[in-house]
């Protein structure tokens, strides 16, 4: 580095470090403020329960019932357009046969689609998975990401470029739109990983092409694997995790996100990258990665897993934020909506036993079940709180990818993957039944001020 350029690394991070402390008094508000002006912080209720802010026909997310303004925990229940989730899974599982593309028809359409319907859907979803010409090239291998969720965005921005209407309302234009950003996905998130692996980390660089007939969980897992080999458990276990992650009611950060963006008017490639952005943040899609980091952090702290003591001391230090990242969360525990248990969790638990019992992982399947058993009794006991916690789809869904062999930095890719299905939905839903542009409300509470000359101006 020149002198020159060191003189300007110093300065700046001279002008930062002062102005930090001057932007910190600037922005932050006292928290009495919220509760005097009754402010629906992260737009929720005093009591947790969320904003009513819109109708949906989409996703229906139950955890609790309401008896005389009180919650009263119940078992969770997840519903497609109506359908209970589990009945959704069961019916693929138990044909053996892959269920996501079925799952995005029903989200996108309403309704579950005749044998003639889902294979012209599945075609259709073939036809727009290459990626377009140059796109790999230019927009992923020349500008490659050591984060994959940025460069999923980035590439759907991209994409508006490479589309010949990107603007068109029509229906049926915004149909086109994103049905082809479902079948993109899985490349885009594929060569996203490549391109990260060679720059980044010095791997060989692997791009193998989407082979038509194959089902998303199949591509996806092909395109990943530099032999691009994978077995049947493996591409039935993805496609599982896909259908539960489709969808879940338009409340949740993402989704919502798409209902903000696209109300004012903007493009579908603009509302999707957006979500995108919202499902990278740790508190949402990303999750999943801090619940594997977590259990890492307990196995390296404690030397019996099956001691119910020890797990029970190690969760007590991360609530007390002296333990892991000290952010006081068990991550993958708890949810916003779910109370005695999230419905995900419960399918994909079966899941977890059966894979955790081919790949000889049970001991660390039992802490998991260990950590999620101990922290309602813990937070209860530390806490002093009587609030009903159960395990999330995420406290689960990372041990599952992490035994699939899936690398750590595609669990929320693979979220949004899934998730792509559940936005298009919601924003076919807000054009057609929206209307207006989300405008919520915001209370100034700063004094007013006289305008001062600059030559009059006291540094502080």
């Amino acid at each position: 580095m020149s002198e020159a350029s060191s003189k300007s690394t110093d300065m700046q991070n001279l002008f930062l470090t002062e102005h930090a402390r001057i932007a910190r008094k600037a922005n932050k508000i006292d928290p009495s403020y919220y509760s005097n002006y009754n402010v629906k912080r992260g737009l929720r209720n005093v009591d947790g329960t969320g904003v009513l802010v819109g109708l949906t026909e989409i996703g229906d997310v139950h955890g609790y019932i309401l008896d005389e303004s009180e919650k009263v925990p119940v078992d969770g229940i997840l519903r497609y357009r109506g359908i209970d989730i589990e009945d959704i899974a069961t019916g693929f599982l138990k044909r053996g046969r892959f269920g996501f593309e079925e799952t995005a028809y029903l989200l996108l359409f309403g309704e579950l689609p005749t044998k003639q319907n889902l294979k012209e859907f599945i075609k259709l979803l073939d036809y727009h998975r290459q990626l377009p010409v140059g796109f790999v090239e230019n927009m992923i291998l020349k500008a490659p990401s050591s984060n994959i969720m940025n460069k999923l965005a980035r590439s759907v921005l991209v994409s508006y470029s490479y589309d010949s209407n990107p603007e068109g309302k029509a229906l049926k234009n915004v149909l086109r739109q994103c049905i082809t950003l479902i079948a993109q996905f899985p490349c885009m998130i594929a060569y996203g990983y490549q391109a990260k692996t060679h720059y980044h980390d010095g791997k060989s660089l692997s791009i193998h092409h989407p082979e038509a007939g194959l089902s998303t969980a199949e591509n996806f897992l092909r395109l990943i694997r530099p032999n691009k080999k994978f077995d049947a458990v493996e591409a039935e276990i993805l496609d599982l995790a896909m259908i539960l992650h489709a969808e879940h009611g338009g409340g949740n950060n993402s989704s919502f996100t798409t209902h903000v963006v696209i109300s004012s008017g903007t493009d579908v490639y603009s509302a999707i990258a957006a979500a995108v952005g919202s499902l990278k943040g740790l508190k949402h899609g990303g999750a999943n990665i801090k619940v594997v980091n977590m259990i890492e952090n307990f196995k390296h702290n404690i030397s019996d897993w099956s001691s119910e003591s020890q797990v029970a001391d190690y969760i007590t230090k991360i609530i007390k934020k002296k333990a892991f990242d000290k952010t006081g969360l068990v991550y993958g525990m708890g949810h916003a909506v779910y109370t005695l248990s999230d419905p995900r969790a419960v399918i994909f638990k079966k899941k977890v036993e059966q894979l955790a019992k081919e790949k000889g992982c049970e001991e660390e399947l039992g802490l998991y079940k260990l950590i999620e058993r101990l922290t309602p009794q813990v937070f209860e006991s530390v806490k002093g709180s009587d609030k009903v916690i159960s395990a999330n789809v995420d406290f689960y869904s990372g041990f599952v990818y992490k035994m699939l062999g899936i690398p750590t930095e595609l669990f929320t890719p693979i979220f949004a993957m899934s998730r792509i299905a559940g936005w298009s939905a919601h924003i076919l839903e807000e054009l057609l039944s929206g209307g207006r542009i989300m405008r919520p409300a915001y209370k100034n509470i700063r004094k007013r001020q006289k305008y001062v000359p600059i030559n009059k101006r006291v540094a502080e």
